[in-house]
């Protein structure tokens, strides 16, 4: 770790750069080095002030260093770890000289809670800035000083929120929190530090280390106030149970620490919270979360062996196929990135409900202040839209969202073909169908790739980027390139019917169908998988995605696969019957707004009657066995190349729980063993081709591997 201090106009800098990284990161060695140099600090005479900064481009720091975190087996050494930070911070806070943090870029976690050890903090104009406590995604609280120090600085309410939706905060939110005391300009920063110190100097600057802004009304009663603490306390319980189901412990933890030492002086406080991180590290649900942090970062930079050197294609202007609200989240998402988008359908009403998608994201994206009114519609005026081929020469991506059917499909991809450029890359969003047949209809099969975003596009975080045997290297690269820049998780999949997600995905709302057959038990069902910490049921998710659109990937699937995918009863009669779900407002629930109730059509079309009582526990794992075992058909059939990518695909792209490490995270921790025994029994029982081992998953088994062995 590379920590510099100079002296200059009495002002003394502690810069900050971390030699062959990118970031900074709060390790060990960082925090001996810097509580040794602070030693060295406190010697000096007559400085006006103490700059704290970082020379890395757009990091001050990006927090603690995770591995040290991962390393963590006893609850003792997590606390250790968490008091030595606790006591490098504290002693910068107790310096007798103005302290003041300068954040040009990401100060996240430990990094966080070093500014918040500093008297001032001044954030640049960039828009890299963002400033908070993320460790409850890794399954811990703060354990540096966030707990106690943010709540007094920001506010207890404020403070709680930073903290328990674990999200960053950009410098103008900063500022009107209150968590940054000016916001400074990138070019002269030296300049406008002197000019900061000199107005401490001069006592224009609060000195009080916990200032907070005044507040006023319900504010002022709920930070300020016994009986509005209390009220504080337990709403955000309440919200927390509701949105966690209780499943992910930090949250909860990170409550009952601030409601603690939200009243205690500074050394028993932090015992609290040193005492909680340790409690927490050593956990298995923080251990998934935090390979699921190295799995995140690993595809968000993903690459493919030999495209390391292809400059990838700039995309300036992309065009999409097929308006609709899938069409429009998909136009949406390029122009929020600043892509120039050009719409076409074969009517005026498509692409209306084209426009009217995209518009009602951005309205959205307003309500929530991510943009400004006068942001958001420079990024609309990005869309435009047309019944013909305009303009689509000079594009650099065509992305086809037309209707799931391969002759209708292949015919747009032979038009497609003779309207484009010779640079142009045509992909398609297909979720099942062959991306090789539209690419042998085309002058150039090179430059054919499926892109296979999940709907609702702005939120779902997953992209299947599917590659058949003609696609180029550097349509590949282009296609990785525009997915990152889009925000999107991307997975490489071979081409295959049903890809990945919905290959898994299908067959285990399938064996739903199957189970509800025999017993009758919707709700039960969904209860069950709701209470293993999906984030719906089977049957709710059915509704979400529609009837429809299920049915007729089941039957795309089972004519590849055959009879494992042949759709279960109830899912063709209720599809027969018109009940398509939520766009119906009756499917297997009866929906109302956000209020929904089982449908009693249902049993009626079913004619099952409540034969037997739901045995939660096989229920649970022919469910999720059930995916398993196509999950290692994907790996066997090397449609995709790792067990990595799969749990990415599974829990980016359908909720499976992140605290559960994956889907075949989630396998390796049962033991292989278990599962093959419990797939035969229900093969045997149930006379069912799913549940017929795998030759894959069998021989892990046998050679007492898991799949990450």
């Amino acid at each position: 770790m590379s920590l510099t201090f100079r002296i200059e106009k009495q002002i003394g800098f502690i810069e900050v750069d971390q030699p062959d990284s990118k970031v900074n990161v709060l390790n060990l060695e960082t925090i001996t080095r810097l509580d040794a140099l602070l030693d060295d600090v406190k010697k000096q005479q007559e400085l006006r002030a103490i700059v704290v900064l970082s020379k890395k481009r757009d990091v001050f720091f990006a927090g603690a260093d995770i591995k040290e975190i991962e390393k963590i087996t006893q609850s003792q050494d997590g606390a250790a770890k968490a008091k030595a930070g606790q006591d490098l911070f504290n002693k910068i806070e107790d310096l007798n000289v103005p302290t003041i943090a300068v954040i040009d870029g990401v100060a996240l976690g430990g990094g966080c809670e070093l500014v918040l050890a500093c008297q001032y903090r001044l954030a640049t104009f960039n828009d890299k800035v963002r400033i908070g406590l993320p460790e409850v995604n890794l399954g811990v609280v703060p354990g540096f000083g966030g707990t106690y120090r943010l709540p007094r600085i920001v506010g207890l309410s404020e403070g709680l929120k930073m903290i328990l939706a674990g999200k960053p905060v950009d410098g103008q939110k900063a500022l009107r929190l209150g968590l940054v005391d000016q916001l400074i300009f990138q070019k002269g920063v030296g300049q406008q530090i002197e000019e900061f110190v000199s107005l401490i100097d001069k006592g224009g600057m609060v000195a009080d280390k916990y200032k907070r802004k005044k507040q006023k009304g319900m504010p002022a009663f709920l930070d300020n106030t016994l009986v509005g603490n209390k009220m504080v306390f337990s709403q955000s319980r309440k919200s927390v149970l509701q949105l966690t189901k209780g499943f992910y412990p930090a949250p909860l933890k990170a409550i009952d620490v601030i409601s603690k030492n939200f009243y205690m002086a500074r050394t028993p406080g932090l015992a609290i919270e040193s005492g909680a991180f340790g409690e927490l590290a050593v956990t298995d649900i923080s251990k998934n979360l935090v390979k699921l942090f190295y799995l995140s970062e690993k595809y968000k930079k993903l690459s493919l062996p030999g495209i390391e050197t292809i400059k990838p294609q700039k995309m300036e202007r992309c065009a999409v196929l097929g308006a609709g609200i899938m069409g429009g989240g998909i136009a949406q998402l390029l122009a929020a990135n600043d892509i120039w988008v050009r719409m076409k359908d074969i009517n005026y009403d498509a692409l209306a409900k084209g426009y009217k998608a995209a518009y009602k994201i951005f309205s959205q994206e307003v309500q929530k202040r991510r943009y400004t009114k006068a942001q958001a519609d420079v990024k609309m005026a990005h869309i435009s839209a047309g019944l013909d081929y305009a303009g689509f020469r000079r594009m650099d991506m065509v992305i086809e969202a037309v209707v799931e059917k391969m002759e209708v499909k292949k015919n747009v991809f032979k038009e497609l073909s003779e309207m484009v450029g010779p640079n142009t890359i045509l992909a398609t969003n297909t979720s099942a169908l062959s991306v090789t047949e539209m690419a042998k209809v085309t002058k150039d099969p090179t430059k054919v790739i499926g892109l296979h975003f999940f709907n609702p596009v702005h939120r779902m975080p997953l992209v299947e980027i599917i590659t058949t045997p003609m696609t180029s290297k550097e349509t590949i690269a282009a296609t990785l390139n525009l997915a990152k820049r889009a925000g999107k998780t991307p997975i490489l999949v071979r081409d295959s019917c049903g890809f990945v997600v919905n290959r898994i995905l299908l067959g285990y709302i399938n064996e739903a169908g199957k189970i509800y057959q025999e017993c009758g038990n919707i709700e039960g069902i969904d209860q069950v998988m709701t209470d293993f910490g999906m984030p719906m049921g089977p049957f709710t998710l059915s509704d979400e995605v529609g009837l429809d659109v299920g049915i007729k990937v089941l039957h795309i699937l089972e004519n590849s696969f055959g009879e494992r995918f042949k759709p279960a009863d109830i899912f063709e009669k209720v599809f027969a019957k018109g009940l398509l779900g939520k766009k119906t407002e009756k499917g297997f629930y009866l929906h109302a707004g956000k209020k929904r109730v089982l449908n009693p059509e249902i049993a009626q079309l079913s004619g099952v009657k409540n034969t037997k009582p739901l045995n939660r526990q096989e229920c649970e794992d022919r469910l999720i066995y059930v995916m398993v075992n196509e999950a290692a058909r994907c790996l066997e059939d090397k449609i995709i190349d790792e067990a990595d990518a799969i749990d990415v695909g599974m829990i980016f792209g359908t909720g499976f729980p992140p605290f559960r490490g994956g889907l075949l995270r989630y396998a390796d921790s049962v033991g292989l063993k278990h599962v093959v025994q419990r797939i035969e029994e229900f093969s045997e029982r149930f006379n069912s081709s799913g549940f017929k081992p795998c030759p894959y998953l069998q021989t892990l088994s046998q050679q007492n591997k898991g799949f990450y062995s």
